[in-house]
């Protein structure tokens, strides 16, 4: 096939040999299978910002660490600098992110490095050698549902543990290899101390495949993993080899909304005085 004009600098320094056929197309990315040596792996080429539909969305990046303050200011701005910065860093997630869950011993496609803006990795394959199929496109069995559902919640928390949550996990982006699944796709990946609505995310990850995987093992329908991780975590006390129960307690106490109306208040009115005293302190010295 005629190459992809991301891939030809790869070609140009000898990382890959040649581009097989494409993979996939998707919102922000192109795949391909390539050849490196004896080697079949594959290669993420990034759609350009201007050729995208879709964008980083801000919920996403809240908690993000950007090189530093110039970049901040420029991406806060949205200037033309600033778009490219967000761009980077939008890519940079993915690519840092998969190293680390890598090495953390998440089954995610093992990494090969990252050149001129293309991530380069393992290929998913079958028990063929075909590209491995997407867990919303096999039938399983009740016993292979609910070994595919502890993997994925062991690999939910290994990622939490490093401070890392998906943030679009679904049967979408999990693949299904001889050894069971595999987690794709991260730019989106979300950080789990610094994002407001990490928790959110979290339960939304953990429930998709939940939901997935019940139409073959319905009794996993009834378990709360996310819930039972996410307060671990935020105690402290969630390890990467943790064993879970699925079990968890949800409080049913009612708001005192009138005693957080009154600490509401009493804040506010505290607020004045200082402001009054500030205000006179302010006059006395003129």
């Amino acid at each position: 096939m005629k190459t992809p004009k991301g891939l030809q600098p790869l070609i140009d320094d000898g990382v890959i040999d040649e581009v097989l056929r494409p993979l996939k197309s998707g919102k922000e990315a192109s795949v391909y299978v390539v050849r490196a040596g004896d080697d079949i792996r594959c290669a993420k080429v990034y759609k350009d910002m201007a050729q995208r539909s879709f964008q980083a969305r801000v919920q996403y990046q809240e908690g993000r660490k950007v090189r530093g303050s110039r970049e901040t200011r420029a991406i806060g701005k949205a200037t033309k600098f600033g778009r490219r910065e967000q761009e980077t860093a939008w890519k940079n997630t993915e690519v840092d992110a998969l190293y680390r869950l890598a090495d953390a011993g998440v089954c995610v496609p093992r990494p090969y490095g990252y050149f001129h803006g293309v991530l380069v990795m393992a290929l998913v394959t079958d028990e063929n050698g075909h590209s491995a199929p997407r867990l919303g496109e096999v039938e399983l069995t009740p016993e292979q549902a609910r070994d595919f559902h502890r993997e994925l919640m062991a690999d939910v928390v290994r990622m939490l543990c490093l401070g890392l949550i998906h943030g679009d996990l679904s049967e979408y982006n999990v693949l299904v290899a001889p050894d069971g699944p595999v987690i794709i796709d991260f730019p989106q990946v979300v950080s789990a101390a610094g994002n407001n609505a990490a928790r959110t995310m979290l339960l939304r990850d953990v429930h998709n495949l939940r939901d997935c995987l019940a139409r073959f093992a319905p009794e996993l329908a009834l378990t709360h993993y996310g819930e039972e991780m996410w307060a671990l975590f935020e105690r402290g006390e969630l390890k990467p080899d943790a064993v879970l129960t699925g079990e968890f307690e949800f409080d049913e106490h009612s708001a005192d909304v009138q005693s957080v109306m009154m600490s509401i208040e009493d804040a506010r009115q505290e607020a004045i005085i200082r402001q009054q005293g500030r205000e006179a302190a302010a006059e006395d010295a003129s």
